[in-house]
């Protein structure tokens, strides 16, 4: 019998060109090696919206990794399109039928930079399309250093799952976003803020571990990184056993 816990992370997805003259998949190696170092068994998760249940029959828990991509703003009542609003239709259908189907089954998910703003979504939260548009004085979120390297801080909430996981009141963070989470939704809190108040985690408090990061905690770019990937396959181990 498997005692491992099986993790099932999120692709992205690309047109011809570049690797392939048809359509491929793609996940950089770090997200694979992050979770099999925290004792899971990764597993790529192609998309195919029709087989969510079956995926989901079959791991233990779900990782939504990132990418260069944005929720649809109708999802969430967002108005118009922002021009720099970049949508991959196929892919955030797949990625709503597996979230809401982890959630309904209480398995644990962690949602990281993209998957966090998707899971805020689908937990009823809102996002900003596009931070230098809505936030004064906002912080580089699209670093140009690069994303082996911190770009700023985060101050953790007080109380949260994730400062419980992480240990400590701050943290340094990698920062590849132009878009955040705006409002947390009914049963979410807020767990992470960035020093120009914008928001960096959530995490539900109806569930035994849906929790999301707009960094990339796979970099391990600061050393309490890994704690967060750790602690998220020590839940999908208890769900399992």
């Amino acid at each position: 019998m498997r005692t491992t816990p099986l993790i099932g992370l999120t692709l992205d997805a690309e047109q011809p060109g570049g690797y392939s003259k048809l359509p491929w998949y793609a996940l950089r190696q770090n997200y694979f090696d992050s979770v099999a170092r925290a004792g899971g068994l990764p597993i790529a998760l192609p998309h195919l919206a029709e087989q969510a249940e079956r995926y989901l029959d079959e791991i233990d828990g779900l990782l939504v990794t990132g990418g260069a991509f944005d929720v649809d703003p109708s999802l969430y009542g967002g108005g118009p399109k922002h021009d720099t609003v970049v949508l991959k239709q196929g892919r955030t259908a797949f990625e709503l039928a597996m979230v809401r189907g982890a959630l309904a089954r209480d398995m644990p998910i962690l949602g990281i930079c993209g998957g966090e703003q998707l899971l805020a979504v689908v937990l009823g939260g809102t996002l900003i399309q596009h931070i230098p548009d809505s936030v004064p004085d906002a912080l580089a979120h699209e670093q140009p250093n690069p994303r082996t390297e911190p770009g700023h801080e985060v101050a953790l909430t007080e109380g949260t799952l994730l400062s419980r996981i992480v240990g400590a009141p701050r943290m340094a963070v990698n920062s590849a976003h132009h878009q955040a989470v705006e409002r947390a939704g009914p049963g979410c809190v807020v767990n992470a803020v960035a020093p120009d108040g914008v928001i960096e985690g959530i995490e539900s408090t109806a569930h035994r571990f849906a929790l999301g990061v707009q960094w990339h905690p796979e970099y391990a770019v600061d050393s309490r990184d890994q704690s967060i990937l750790d602690a998220f396959v020590a839940a999908c181990r208890e769900r399992r056993a």
